[in-house]
């Protein structure tokens, strides 16, 4: 992974609005944040970085950094969120049933969470370089009631899942586990967790049933700018312990997001690219 001084000599991007003419959010491009300061950058690319500091010494850090790519892979697998003639991104379709589900080929990666844990906000985010794409948000928890798909060109598919727990659709279970065990282009799931407030039990439950299907998911972290380092860290190693101890799919690595400072966004954009498939990387870890 190239120092942080020398990501900053890389020409920044300058994006600030698209053909629609709607414009994109100043972060929303990880080309226009080299011109931050080094510290403010690293915080945005790897925000566990910010955390480092109040770790001790002897809790192991290369679980938090096993997907680790430079700054030119970030920027390779940006271009895959820019809407293009010939690289078309949309909300494609709504299913309440597996029956319902779009019969689509390229690689599929889906979101999953707690109601009013940011699932939304986070594709939101995802997309921001094509604000075009309607990416529904809303402050009321239990907002998303059907399984919503996004069209990546085609190179892969976005789904975003109802949440389970308070206000979550009633038929919750009959919509998401027969998706979860039958879709067979699903190369990864993503399991939202409120880093604010922790492991919840209807979270662990969630992980259960991600374990029962036996296909490959990962955690991720929201709202890391809702609370203090003190408690992020507290409620992500509890986190880590669980999946350590208690799981056999999950990657152990935990991708922590910040949906409004974009802190998390481009990295997990670039390990979405990876995953399905969309490129190739010059390395993934630290030497």
């Amino acid at each position: 992974m190239l120092p942080v001084r020398q990501l900053l000599r890389l020409r920044p991007g300058v994006a600030v609005s698209c053909a629609t003419g709607q414009r994109i959010h100043k972060l929303a491009s990880v080309q226009k944040v080299t011109s931050l300061t080094p510290k403010k950058l690293r915080s945005l690319l790897y925000p566990f970085s910010e955390l480092e500091a109040y770790l001790h010494r002897s809790v192991d850090r290369t679980q938090f950094q096993l997907f680790d790519p430079t700054l030119e892979d970030m920027i390779e697998a940006e271009k895959l969120f820019h809407s293009s003639p010939s690289h078309k991104i949309d909300y494609y379709i709504s299913a309440e049933r597996m029956e319902h589900a779009p019969d689509l080929k390229q690689p599929e990666v889906c979101f999953i969470g707690r109601s009013n844990v940011g699932k939304s906000s986070l594709i939101k985010a995802l997309f921001s370089l094509t604000p075009e794409v309607e990416v529904r948000v809303s402050k009321t928890a239990g907002h998303t009631k059907k399984m919503n798909f996004f069209r990546v060109g085609k190179a892969f598919t976005i789904v975003d899942m109802p949440g389970y727990g308070h206000k979550a659709p009633r038929d919750f279970v009959d919509m998401v586990e027969p998706y979860l065990y039958t879709r067979k282009n699903l190369v990864r799931t993503f399991l939202l967790v409120d880093g604010s407030v922790g492991l919840q039990k209807a979270d662990l439950i969630a992980l259960e049933m991600c374990e029962e299907t036996r296909c490959p998911y990962v955690m991720v972290v929201t709202k890391i700018d809702k609370c203090g380092s003190g408690t992020l860290l507290t409620n992500l190693l509890n986190l880590q312990d669980v999946v350590k101890t208690e799981t056999t799919s999950c990657f152990p690595q935990p991708f922590l997001i910040s949906s409004i400072q974009f802190g998390g966004i481009y990295l997990l954009r670039c390990f979405i690219a990876h995953v399905t498939g969309s490129i190739r990387l010059k390395e993934t870890s630290q030497s």
